[in-house]
């Protein structure tokens, strides 16, 4: 099931330095090809034999094979990519591979160059897939430590009932029958765990907003964006895998926001 993947997911560092075989790499490739998201906006992949191409990380250890995603320059592109990035990367978790987004710890000139990153598309972030090593390595347990990788935000700090004052609680998502959906969009991974998605829940819809901080829009693209996208396909796959149907919509609702650095995104209708 989808939430337990999530519930079981974590960001892979340290390899075991065998790569994948020829067929999960097919899997992978025919899986990548029919990836979508709720925007419309294609995202393309490239699988990337680190060897070959000359790639590396100075966070990672024993990696053979990098994915990256690239996506043209137009509105919503980063939420779009967040969106369809998760979804090949946990189609990989739920296949037993290790992964982790990685959007600044890497020679990006090397990598746009081996994916033939074009003028007009924008690759933020790309990952590692393999096999994890039977023991995380010393960059990788303190690199955990450093950004709280195993701690979220507690329920009531991320979602709320009708405006931004009035947390909502465990209990009343559960009465709505959209716990599930929520508690996986706060398990979701984020650039250095900030977890930037904030939720407010009406009587029939759910409504994305980013709380931004500082330094991650380079004015290209905002790397929070697609930590928003990664939240929107966590709540939307999960209500799939539950058999409820939502309908996505970007439609400002107008709710009255905390601050200047909180953005509407997008929202789901139940």
């Amino acid at each position: 099931m989808f939430f337990d993947d999530v519930k079981n997911r974590r960001s892979v560092r340290t390899f075991d330095g065998l790569g994948i075989t020829d067929k999960l790499l097919e899997d992978l490739k025919e899986y990548a090809a029919s990836v979508s998201n709720p925007y419309g906006i294609p995202v393309t992949f490239d699988f990337l034999d680190a060897k070959d191409n000359d790639l590396s990380s100075p966070v990672l250890k024993g990696e053979e094979l990098y994915v990256t995603a690239k996506v043209k320059k137009v509105e919503n592109a980063d939420v779009a990519y967040g969106y369809s990035f998760e979804s090949l990367l946990m189609h990989a978790v739920n296949k037993g591979l290790g992964t982790v987004w990685i959007g600044g710890t890497m020679p990006r000139d090397k990598f746009e160059k081996a994916c033939n990153l074009a003028d007009d598309e924008i690759m933020p972030c790309v990952s590692p897939i393999g096999f994890a090593a039977d023991k995380m390595g010393v960059k990788e347990v303190l690199m955990r430590k450093g950004v709280k990788a195993d701690s979220r935000y507690a329920f009531e700090e991320l979602f709320f009932k009708n405006d931004f004052n009035t947390p909502l609680t465990e209990d009343e998502a559960e009465k709505m029958g959209i716990f599930s959906a929520l508690e996986a969009v706060r398990l979701a991974p984020s650039a250095v765990n900030k977890q930037p998605w904030r939720v407010v829940v009406t009587e029939n819809a759910v409504h994305f907003y980013e709380k931004k901080d500082r330094g991650y829009d380079n004015g290209t693209y905002d790397l929070q964006k697609v930590d928003l996208g990664i939240a929107i396909n966590h709540f939307d796959f999960e209500c799939n895998d539950g058999g409820k149907t939502v309908l996505f919509k970007v439609s400002n609702p107008g709710i009255a926001m905390p601050g200047d650095n909180y953005e509407y995104i997008a929202s789901f209708e139940f």
